[in-house]
């Protein structure tokens, strides 16, 4: 059955004001931002934010998940990974989404920009955020990281992995135009990426799997010790 008109009509009020809230937010932060603004740019009257949001704080949550979840869907991480995969091979794919996810050049500039700005001043939408959708992905790479370190690897090992995983990937979006300056072959079309993707991998795979020869003999190091052999 066909949508009402006026079913129809509220979906897309609600999509201009997530895409014109987002475009806001991300050039002026939440606390500068209006949502006089953001109803005058998305053609939309103030009673709609209170209608489809309820606030400035429940807007601002709803188009940081919306645009956290366009990425997924256009990259959505593990994906064709499946659970008979050897772990090395799962590793690499999420590692490739990853990357074509922080690199694609089709998403809207304001997304990466707002959730840069997020993770430079976290507000509690980002609470929501972690718990609702980006922990599960971490547990699942937590997982991942855990068969190939063994499965006495201690907690504090893995952890750590797996954010110099994430590290090595997003450290190439966010200081890219500091790589590029001193590095100026250093490219990121689609070639570059994939080329990026496989280092990644041999990287990460060769640093586990000298981390799990370790781990029987050099447990994980707290704060202020140090592992000697």
């Amino acid at each position: 059955m066909a949508s009402s008109p006026s079913r129809s009509a509220s979906t897309e009020t609600r999509q201009r004001l997530l895409e014109a809230a987002g475009e806001v937010f991300a050039k002026k932060g939440f606390r500068n931002t209006t949502i006089r603004e953001v109803c005058r740019r998305a053609q939309a009257n103030l009673a709609a934010v209170n209608y489809h949001f309820g606030d400035k704080e429940r807007l601002y949550s709803a188009v940081l998940k919306y645009a956290y979840t366009r990425a997924r869907e256009q990259y959505p991480l593990f994906a064709g990974a499946s659970a008979d995969m050897p772990p090395a091979q799962r590793l690499r794919i999420f590692i490739s989404d990853l990357l074509c996810s922080l690199f694609d050049e089709g998403m809207p500039a304001w997304h990466c920009k707002l959730m840069a700005q997020e993770m430079i001043e976290p507000t509690a939408a980002l609470d929501d955020l972690v718990e609702g959708m980006i922990r599960p992905l971490s547990e699942k790479l937590g997982a991942i990281v855990r068969e190939l370190l063994g499965a006495g690897a201690h907690d504090d090992r893995v952890r750590l992995c797996q954010i110099s995983i994430i590290g090595q990937c997003v450290h190439h979006r966010n200081a890219r135009p500091v790589i590029e300056r001193l590095f100026p072959h250093q490219k990121y079309g689609p070639e570059d990426i994939q080329a990026l993707v496989d280092h990644v991998a041999r990287f990460s795979l060769s640093a586990l799997k000298g981390l799990s020869r370790e781990e029987d003999n050099c447990p994980a190091p707290t704060s202020g010790e140090r592992c000697r052999p």
